[in-house]
């Protein structure tokens, strides 16, 4: 693999491991030539998958939105990059167990929602207003109240 560094095509990997649930392999790679370490993450190509926008439009399904809409839900939240990152492949891999072509965003906003709830109430309630365009107070009461009730 090309170091980022320098340039050079020998590096070698010096540690490898599993992570995200074993659905990715996260490797630490070495330079010969400047001797810096960089880090690299192997995971499965996944089949193409078509969101179903509210719209009607269609377009192709993008791990890495996901990830943003997460991100921005758990802003100044105590929630790390490797959760986030576990959330997004959580969700992507219950959308491809199902063996669908198509999956609504609608969907994958309940999934990815159903994560959070697990982990962050505070993200999970920003992830709902913004992802059930909350318009009023007393959307976001009734939310409060749901992820009350869940304790």
């Amino acid at each position: 693999m090309k170091c980022p560094f320098c340039g050079s095509f020998d590096t070698q990997v010096v540690d490898s491991r599993e992570v995200e649930e074993g659905t990715v392999v996260r490797r630490r790679r070495e330079c010969a030539e400047c001797k810096k370490r960089f880090t690299t993450y192997e995971r499965v190509e996944t089949p193409t998958v078509m969101v179903v926008k509210r719209d009607g439009r269609r377009e192709v399904f993008n791990r890495d939105k996901i990830i943003v809409g997460i991100m921005k839900a758990c802003e100044k939240r105590p929630i790390s990059q490797d959760t986030i990152e576990g959330i997004a492949n959580k969700v992507l891999n219950k959308i491809i167990a199902k063996g669908e072509k198509e999956v609504s965003s609608r969907k994958i906003g309940n999934l990815v929602m159903r994560e959070l709830k697990k982990i962050d109430k505070i993200a999970y309630i920003r992830f709902a207003s913004v992802y059930q365009s909350f318009e009023t107070v007393d959307e976001f009461k009734n939310v409060i109240k749901v992820v009350e009730g869940s304790r």
